[in-house]
């Protein structure tokens, strides 16, 4: 079995992610071919998506759903944690030579990250993670930065393999969601969750994780500041999943937001 990152071994870790699409075939295809996901299963239109038959992403069908809206409540981005820092060469090379288009590309100390859009505006994070022995503290919290990301140097740890997909051990490592108030959502974290919060940035921004991770969840008010519950009718996050030791039951949460976050059991 592939030994999976630091991520997805805490008591609480992400395990897929559910979009509504406007066009669910179209979605798919997208994270087959840019992200190097693959079709596991389909069934009533649903896709379900991932790595080594490991559910990653799944797609709903809704092809009347209204445009999702930057300034509500939902998925800022979903961040593909790659196993190494190589994978994520090769990955960001093959991004390259078939021109993706990127959204940006940051170095935030703990880790290295790239960042990109789907054709329905939902958000993309493909990263590597440092070495844990190597994340910065400062007073109490992670140090995550948001540097320059130094694709030269990137580059040079790819070597002669390519790009072939996704490589096993690929996780969903964290959610990024947009929310009205990040105190609210750090507050719901706490009690609902027992997430401890990692880092804040200042009063937009907060990111929370379980069993010493950088975050798990990062919650932000950046073009969302105020926002009220988010309208079901709109395409984008329809749930988050989290795999949880402490579990004995499946259950599902609402956020204040009307997130819904799922649970099931995994054994520690």
């Amino acid at each position: 079995m592939t030994e999976l990152p630091f991520a997805a071994t805490t008591p609480v870790s992400v395990a897929e992610v559910g979009l509504k699409a406007r066009d669910a075939e179209a979605l798919a295809r997208y994270y087959r071919q840019v992200v190097g996901l693959e079709e596991i299963t389909r069934r009533d239109g649903v896709i379900v998506l991932g790595v080594g038959g490991r559910a990653l992403l799944t797609i709903e069908p809704a092809p009347n759903a209204t445009p999702d809206d930057p300034r509500e409540a939902g998925l800022f981005h979903t961040a593909f944690l790659l196993p190494s820092r190589a994978a994520l060469a090769r990955w960001a090379r093959y991004a390259i030579e078939r021109q993706v288009e990127l959204d940006g590309a940051s170095d935030h100390l703990v880790s290295e990250a790239i960042y990109l859009n789907d054709p329905e505006g939902n958000g993309i994070e493909i990263y590597a993670d440092r070495q844990r022995d190597l994340w910065p503290w400062r007073n109490g919290e992670v140090a995550m930065e948001t540097l320059r990301l130094d694709f030269r140097n990137l580059l040079e740890s790819a070597g002669d393999k390519q790009w072939d997909g996704a490589p096993d051990g690929t996780v969903v490592g964290h959610v990024h969601l947009r929310v009205g108030d990040p105190a609210e959502a750090e507050r719901w974290w706490h009690e609902n969750m027992g997430f401890e919060t990692m880092a804040r940035y200042g009063p937009s921004a907060v990111f929370l994780a379980s069993g010493g991770y950088h975050h798990h969840v990062g919650a932000n008010a950046w073009h969302s500041a105020g926002a009220k519950r988010r309208n079901p009718a709109r395409a984008g996050l329809a749930w988050v999943h989290f795999a949880d030791t402490r579990a004995d039951s499946d259950r599902v949460l609402e956020d204040p937001w009307g997130t819904q976050i799922r649970l099931s059991p995994r054994a520690a």
